[in-house]
This record gives C-alpha cells, structure tokens and sequence, in this order.
C-alpha cells in the first residue's frame, strides 16, 4: 500500500486508561455498563476486537511508548514504590519522536516508568507534565506533581487531570499538540466517584461470571463500583471531546483511547490482572495470559483520514504505536528521527480501512512477575490456540484451543491428540525468544 499524503500533522490525544478490559466497554458488546463516549468514539472511527499487551502496567506502558518488549526496555514487572528501575534511558519513546517532529507535548495522570531524575517525564520527552510517577493515587484529594512541586489537591483525581486537559487543549490549539490523558482510574480502589457517576448502577444487578466460595452480593458491588469509576473516566472524556468540536480540532485530531492491561472480576475466579488473586479464600497468586488479562479497548478516531464505525478483527499489540506514528509523520513530510529495534507493524493500513492485507498470524507476549509470586510467562496465541510456557521453577505448561474453548477451561497441555500443534506452537515460541534475544531463550 502506497501511504498516504497528509497536507498537515494531525493533533494526537491519547487517553489510556489504568486496568480497564475490553469487556467493560458499552461498545465491546457490555449492556450493563454506561459509555456513551468510548461507544461514540468506536461509532465515529475503528474498534479493533483483538487488542493486547504484557498483563500488567509498567511493561504495557513501556511498550506502547517504546514500540518494544519489556525486556528490551529495562522492564519485567510493575514498578513498586521502594524500586529505582525505570524504562532504559538510551530507548527513544514516543513523546520524544514527536517532539522533534514538531509537536508541543504534554502528559497528565500516571507515568509508572521510573521515579528516578533520569526517568521523569520532562526528560523524556514531555514538555509538560502534571501527574503522578508512581503506580497509582487516591482517587480523591489526591496528591499530585504540579509546576514541577509537589502538592495536595482537594476534588477527584479525574476531574482534576480533565481540568488540565482542557487548559493544555486550549492553550496549544493554534498548533500540533500531543496530549497524553492517563488516568488511575479504574485502578483500585475504585471508589470513592462523584455521584452522578454512580447514580447509573444504583438499584441495578449486573451479569458476573459465577465464583464458588465467593459471596454474589460482593461480586454485585465490585462491579457497581467498578463500573461507577469506568462512568467517571467517560463523562469526562466527553468534556474533552466537546471541546475538540468547540475549538474546531476534531477533524484532524487522532484520539486513541486505550486500556493499559486487561482486568477480571471473577473471570477464572480471578481478581486483577496478569498478576491476579483468587477471589475466593484462601486467597493466592495466580500468574497468567488469560484473554481476560491480555486484551485491551482500543478504538482510534481521526476524521481526516478513519472511515466511521469500522471493527477490525486483526491482532494488534501496544507495539505497534511507534511504526503507526512514523508512518503518519513521513506522509506529513515532518521530521523522522532513525528509530530502530522495533518490533510492531503500523497501522496505518489497518486505519485506512485496506482488506485482505498481510498481517501478524501470531501475537507473543512475555511477562516476568516477581512481585507476590514468581512466574516467567511466555506466550504464542494464533486464532485458533493459545500456549503459555511457565518457565519459572515447577511452573504449569497451559495449552488452550481457543476456537473450541473460548472461556480457556481445558488445559490441553500434554493431551497426546494435539500433540503435532502442541510441538509447532512451542517451536514458534522458541524461535521468538531467540530472535527478540530473551534471556530465556533456549539454544
């Protein structure tokens, strides 16, 4: 496919949201939950169904700013508090390459790269940052980087960051802005959220998987919440799509809107992410790549150049941010710095609407846990299978048929019947490790 010619750089809000799945999304086919601007969002541009990254944040955020895996980048597992590890400084990042193509860019809400002088945001490529570095925050009166001083802030934490969206939106309108809109929420805990966000779930019951040994009603309120605080990042995402349509900016505008990592409640018993607890007592670790932890909303718009209401079906990876953006910045004619080691494949024709193109038949993740438990996950999922090897000591092979076993129930790892795919799969997934150069690779 020829690219195409741009006249001017489009403008770029990227909302991503902190352990919101896709199943939590109006538009990604849930009648419970209340997204009238996510759903607006995926009717006005391209919902792709399949959507993944690593399944829990600071390697999936690497990734997406990167373009890279997380073992490429300096990453594993999520950054605690007491950590001073942070994304390789040396890795050129997204805010940095529109930068010098000519974007003012800012960031505000969670970065959860790196605390340390070298990591922080102004350094990496952000001309404006008011936020938190850290993993997460109180959902009200929380306590913020602003002006580059510490303070304490009185109100909710999105309402707030919407705020300062909206001063930077307005403030740079007259030029190419990239705005990185990154909220804590639905991150735990949920609550508490203004009432007008609650107000949709009063009174109401909602589907949930089944728990044994977890009590119905606790699974009622953990959704009525979590639902509530999805509703808070939406009401306020429609005030800054308003304002694009007010200052004439939502023609050439791409707003991607995106979870950071899967999430479940419930789904396989489980609460959390890649990283998960059981529900139900006694309560333990449970590493894993469920598509529950894995698969993230992803809806882009961008007017200009996006048919409406277009669902893809390819798989897609939070790798693929970096190429798409080079892409759009060669058919703007700007400045395109060498970027090189990426390991995703650009959009651009998938936004374009082309069909029958070639694309990725396989996905590979990784992921390496060591907080609460130790697991070294590697992952080949095609449309019809999903193998996950446990590399950590005494870990559990999981091999899925996803076109028979969707809810991923049977465990096929072993099965003599499927032996023959069981043995291409893991060769796919070795010749991966080798070529991405994984320290676990085998020879």
């Amino acid at each position: 496919m020829t690219a195409p010619r741009l006249a001017r750089l489009p403008n770029l809000l990227f909302v991503l949201t902190d352990d919101q799945a896709a199943w939590a999304v109006g538009a990604y086919g849930n009648a419970d939950i209340h997204t009238p601007n996510m759903d607006r969002l995926a009717r006005e541009g391209v919902l792709f169904r399949y959507a993944a990254t690593c399944p829990v944040c600071s390697p999936s955020r690497g990734m997406i700013l990167s373009g890279r895996y997380p073992h490429q980048i300096g990453l594993d597992d999520w950054i605690s508090p007491q950590e001073t590890e942070g994304i390789d400084p040396k890795v050129p990042l997204l805010p940095e390459v529109l930068k010098q193509a000519g974007y003012t860019t800012g960031l505000i809400g969670k970065w959860h790269l790196g605390q340390g002088p070298e990591h922080h945001p102004l350094q990496r490529g952000f001309d404006f940052f008011m936020g938190f570095l850290g993993g997460s925050n109180a959902p009200k009166d929380p306590t913020l980087e602003v002006e580059g001083k510490t303070q304490h802030l009185k109100g909710f934490l999105i309402e707030l960051m919407a705020e300062e969206a909206l001063r930077f939106l307005r403030g740079n309108r007259h030029r190419p802005f990239a705005l990185f809109f990154h909220t804590r929420e639905p991150h735990m805990p949920y609550t508490p959220v203004p009432e007008q966000d609650l107000a949709p779930y009063q009174g109401k019951r909602f589907r949930t998987p089944k728990v044994p040994g977890f009590p119905e009603e606790r699974l009622q309120e953990e959704y009525r919440h979590y639902y509530a605080s999805i509703t808070s990042i939406d009401r306020n995402l429609g005030r800054l799509l308003e304002a694009l349509d007010e200052m004439a900016l939502a023609e050439n505008t791409l707003v991607i809107f995106m979870g950071d990592n899967g999430y479940m409640i419930g789904h396989h018993g489980l609460e959390t992410k890649g990283n998960a607890w059981t529900l139900a007592p006694p309560r333990t670790r449970r590493p894993n790549m469920f598509e529950e932890s894995i698969f993230v909303p992803l809806i882009l718009r961008w007017p200009a150049a996006i048919r409406p209401g277009q669902v893809r079906e390819e798989m897609v990876s939070s790798l693929d941010f970096m190429p798409t953006f080079l892409d759009i910045l060669r058919a703007a004619g700007a400045s395109v710095p060498r970027v090189g080691g990426l390991e995703g494949m650009s959009l651009m024709p998938l936004l374009l609407g082309e069909q029958g193109l070639p694309w990725r038949e396989e996905l590979y993740l990784l992921y390496d846990m060591h907080h609460g438990a130790t697991a070294h996950m590697r992952m080949v999922r095609t449309r019809e299978w999903k193998l996950v090897l446990h590399l950590e000591e005494g870990g559990q092979h999981e091999l899925y048929h996803l076109a028979e076993d969707a809810r991923e129930e049977r465990n096929l790892y072993g099965d003599p019947q499927v032996e023959a795919v069981q043995r291409d799969l893991e060769e796919r997934l070795w010749a991966w490790q080798r070529r991405v150069k994984d320290p676990l690779a085998t020879t």
